[in-house]
């Protein structure tokens, strides 16, 4: 009866307003899991029981029932439900939706749904920045929500709200449930990749799309493989060359995913030729291949940085050099393109050079760097804080694996048959075998 069903409501109400003034939110999660179907049966008087749940004060509350709202087959008002999700998010308490990290995720990942179904992508960003920084109890803490956030300002074409969590080196999760979706790991690094390819912070962007590809897995995603294909690309930008992936890479990275970039494995043998000619064929041969992986515009840059590297390796043969016999033996269209590129070049601090136009000339200088001013100073001095703190954080995370009782146990067991000593316990080991989980 309508009825009963309001006192039932009430009563939730009720509950949940007395343990949240108590501060029993572990309790308070338990009574609301238990609810849900009932929550659910009721959700025509949602709208009342947000009224009477404050957003702040009852958080848990609030996030139950819109996570209910959420679950049903259809929305009536989805402009409204949005506004309701922004406004839980703004006032929300920290301490509260730690303790249903599941719900409050899930519900971040339905927001981005909708925002991204209403072609407006950028009006998501504030609220899933302000939702992160919320869940998580420090900047080294991974989220399930940082990819929507990478994916949103990736779909709205503005990336840098995305930089101060992407800058953040990533020690630690926040677990829903005890565990964190793949899926979602992976797609941070892949978007992550992605936002510093787009503002050319190539050597951030190899370490991201690296993280993608040697993930512990016992098969091949599609994240995983376009990964690997923008890894080639960024790695032939950066280095001129695909580095080896480090020995703790998945077995069957080598097996079935190096086969199936073969175009991109092709672009990497032509540009190791060190013949634009060359290269230039092959991009034309694949370019279906490379458009379809909308790869394009990063295979561009590649066929330009092999441009750029036959000039820089002029400099180390020629004092002076004429903008005509550039142009020859590194197969531009002439000086006027040499030109370009050198003046570019310069602009980057690739090479030190002048040009004299009158005759047509470029003079290829040694670099005025004298490493001996205090910008140098103050940089080197922060590169030695940074990797003094990095050392520091590596030792922390030694002394944690060693005493974690998971760890001590599997360790024990591999070394039963040889009655392992008990003073194995606590002690710090270092081999990399030891990392195996």
């Amino acid at each position: 009866s309508v009825g009963s069903m309001a006192a039932t409501l009430d009563q939730f109400v009720s509950r949940v307003r007395s343990l949240s003034e108590s501060e029993k939110y572990a309790e308070l999660a338990e009574t609301i899991d238990k609810s849900t179907e009932m929550l659910a049966r009721n959700i025509g008087h949602a709208t009342n029981v947000l009224e009477s749940l404050d957003p702040e004060r009852h958080s848990l509350g609030h996030l139950a029932v819109l996570s209910v709202k959420a679950s049903m087959p259809s929305i009536p008002d989805v402009e409204s439900f949005m506004h309701q999700i922004v406004t839980f998010v703004k006032f929300c308490a920290p301490e509260q939706i730690r303790y249903a990290a599941e719900s409050y995720c899930s519900l971040c990942h339905f927001y981005t749904r909708l925002i991204i179904e209403s072609k407006k992508p950028m009006r998501g960003i504030e609220t899933i920045r302000l939702a992160i920084q919320k869940l998580r109890p420090s900047p080294s803490h991974l989220t399930s929500v940082h990819a929507d956030l990478a994916q949103l300002c990736l779909l709205s074409k503005c990336l840098k709200p995305a930089i101060p969590f992407l800058d953040c080196d990533i020690s630690e999760f926040v677990q829903e449930n005890g565990r964190f979706d793949v899926k979602l790991f992976l797609l941070y690094y892949y978007y992550g990749g992605m936002i510093y390819t787009g503002l050319k912070k190539f050597e951030r962007a190899l370490h991201f799309f690296e993280v993608a590809v040697t993930t512990p897995a016992q098969a091949i995603s599609a994240i995983m493989l376009e990964a690997y294909k923008k890894y080639i690309l960024v790695s032939l930008l950066l280095h001129g060359k695909v580095g080896l992936l480090p020995k703790y890479t998945s077995g069957v990275v080598g097996r079935y995913l190096k086969p199936m970039c073969g175009a991109y494995n092709d672009l990497s043998a032509a540009y190791s030729s060190n013949s634009s000619t060359e290269l230039q064929k092959l991009v034309a041969k694949h370019g279906d291949t490379f458009s379809r992986d909308t790869n394009m515009g990063l295979v561009k840059q590649v066929v330009s940085s092999m441009n750029r590297k036959n000039i820089q390796r002029l400099t180390k043969t020629f004092l002076t050099l004429s903008l005509a016999d550039m142009a020859s033996r590194v197969h531009l269209s002439g000086g006027r393109e040499a030109e370009e590129y050198v003046l570019h070049m310069i602009e980057d601090g690739d090479i030190f050079a002048t040009i004299d136009q009158t005759a047509g000339m470029v003079s290829f200088h040694d670099s005025p760097e004298t490493y001996s001013d205090d910008h140098m100073l103050a940089q080197v001095d922060s590169e030695i804080q940074k990797c003094m703190a990095l050392n520091k954080q590596v030792q922390q995370m030694d002394q944690d694996i060693a005493v974690n009782p998971q760890f001590v146990r599997k360790t024990l067991g591999l070394q039963a048959d040889e009655d392992a000593p008990l003073s194995l316990v606590g002690r710090s080991f270092r081999s990399e075998e030891a990392y195996v989980m």
